[in-house]
């Protein structure tokens, strides 16, 4: 059985902007750490979108929809917010208990203690800085169920005693895979010094434990992928819409003649 991390204590933050899906496991958001708001999701041919700002530091707040504990697997930049690893949904993550929820805000280093998420320059990034800058400006979440013992069946007249639950196997472990980059032509635009990524930013005090969790499936069931830039870029890009400008009108006093007052 694996054994996966479970927040101890996660904070109450204000209903605003979230990632649902319909038969989801989990909702997810990303949370301003300078506003306390949730950063606003945007959607584009089928992707989702948020504008950040370097030096803002961010969390990511998942939150469990179901009546019993799932675990989610949190890559940034594919890179796993926990081990450090190129991120694969079948590595560690954090277990929500049921109805549960927790805000994820930085790279874990200890049980008590992570390095924030801080947007910033590529080239400053934790992935870039740990030579992996293929997949910066991508957070993913892949979500699992968990195993429940078989139910003890009722034996019938001809049939012998149940023998018991059996034993359980261990989840398989993948090598590495990195998180699907995000496609984009235009080369102006996605040169490494202008985009975002996430830094390692100042230490914080954490505090999460050791937990025992099987999947139910090898398979997550639920993938989400938040993509994010700075606002500049993404209007640039028409992922947020810019503000529209009226045509100027040659005659803007043209009208019909007034009555004559008096």
């Amino acid at each position: 059985m694996n054994r996966f991390l479970i927040a101890v204590l996660s904070g109450l933050l204000p209903a605003c902007t979230t990632v649902s899906q319909a038969a989801s496991l989990v909702d997810v958001a990303v949370v301003s750490r300078v506003t306390g708001q949730r950063i606003p999701v945007w959607r584009h041919h089928d992707r989702l979108y948020i504008a950040g700002s370097p030096g803002e530091k961010y969390s990511v707040l998942v939150s469990n929809r179901t009546g019993a504990r799932v675990l989610a697997v949190i890559s940034v930049d594919g890179v796993n917010v926990i081990t450090g690893e190129t991120a694969t949904p079948a590595q560690s993550g954090y277990v929500l208990d049921s109805r549960g929820r927790v805000a994820i805000t930085g790279w874990r280093k200890s049980l008590s203690e992570v390095a924030a998420f801080v947007f910033t320059a590529l080239p400053a990034s934790y992935a870039a800085l740990t030579g992996r800058p293929q997949n910066v400006g991508v957070i993913g979440i892949a979500a699992f169920r968990e195993r429940r013992p078989p139910r003890r069946r009722p034996p019938s007249i001809s049939a012998q005693p149940y023998p018991g639950f059996g034993s359980r196997s261990d989840a398989s472990r993948e090598s590495s895979a990195g998180a699907p980059a995000s496609p984009e032509s235009d080369q102006a635009l996605r040169k490494s010094e202008e985009r975002l990524g996430t830094g390692h930013g100042e230490r914080e005090k954490s505090q999460v434990r050791y937990t025992d969790f099987q999947r139910a499936t090898s398979h997550p069931g639920q993938l989400v992928s938040i993509y994010y830039d700075s606002r500049a870029h993404l209007l640039a890009r028409g992922i947020i819409p810019g503000p529209q400008h009226a045509e100027p009108n040659p005659f803007p006093a043209l009208q019909f003649a007034p009555d004559p007052r008096g």
